[in-house]
C-alpha cells in the first residue's frame, strides 16, 4: 500500500467543518481549532487525519479530514463510515482545556480498584482538596513516561492515583 502524502491544509480543515458542524459537545473551540485537538482539547501540534482512511477508499479533502494529536490519531476509529468519526469526537467531548487525560486515569482509577475517586474521597472524608493536591502532585513527580511517548498514559495517572491516596491514609 502506497501512503500519500496529504495536501489538503489544516486551515481549510478547520474553515469546512467549523462552517457546518456544531462545536457544541466536542473538546475544542472553533476558534481554536487549528491548535488544539478535536478530540481531546490539548494544544499539540496536529496531525490531518482521514475520516474515512485512505485504504478504504477516503479521499484527500477537508470533508474527509479532522485534526488530531499524535496521541488521538493513533486511538481513531478506522472504518468506513463518517458518522463514527463524529460519534467518537463528541463522546469525548470535555467542556475544559486540558482536562481529557486527567479524566481518563480516573476512568482507568475505577476500572482497576471498582471505585470512582470521589467514592475513595467519600470514604475517607477528604473535603480539603489542596492536601489532596499537594500530595498527588509529590506522587506524580515519581512516574514517568514509556519510552517514545511524551505524556503519562492513563495506568500510569491512575496508580499515581492509587499511591496518593494510600499516602494520604499514612499522613491523615
Amino acid at each position: 500500500m502506497t501512503v500519500q502524502n496529504i495536501k489538503t491544509s489544516k486551515q481549510a480543515i478547520v474553515d469546512y467543518w467549523f462552517s457546518i458542524v456544531d462545536e457544541c459537545g466536542l473538546s475544542v473551540d472553533a476558534s481554536e481549532a487549528h491548535e488544539r485537538c478535536w478530540r481531546c482539547g490539548y494544544k499539540q501540534s496536529l496531525e490531518r487525519c482521514h475520516i474515512i482512511p485512505n485504504c478504504l477508499g477516503g479521499e484527500d479533502k477537508a470533508s474527509n479530514l479532522v485534526l488530531l494529536c499524535h496521541r488521538c490519531h493513533l486511538e481513531n476509529p478506522n472504518i468506513a463510515n463518517m458518522d463514527i468519526m463524529w460519534d467518537w469526537l463528541r463522546a469525548y467531548g470535555t467542556p475544559f482545556y486540558d482536562t481529557f487525560w486527567v479524566k481518563q486515569g480516573m476512568k482507568e482509577y475505577e476500572f482497576v480498584y471498582g471505585k470512582s475517586l470521589e467514592e475513595e474521597f467519600a470514604e475517607r472524608r477528604i473535603t480539603d482538596d489542596n492536601k489532596f493536591q499537594d500530595i498527588i502532585g509529590e506522587q506524580m513527580e515519581k512516574t514517568t513516561f514509556h519510552f517514545g511517548h511524551p505524556y503519562l498514559n492513563s495506568a500510569t495517572l491512575a496508580g499515581g492515583l492509587r499511591v496518593a491516596l494510600k499516602k494520604y491514609d499514612e499522613t491523615y
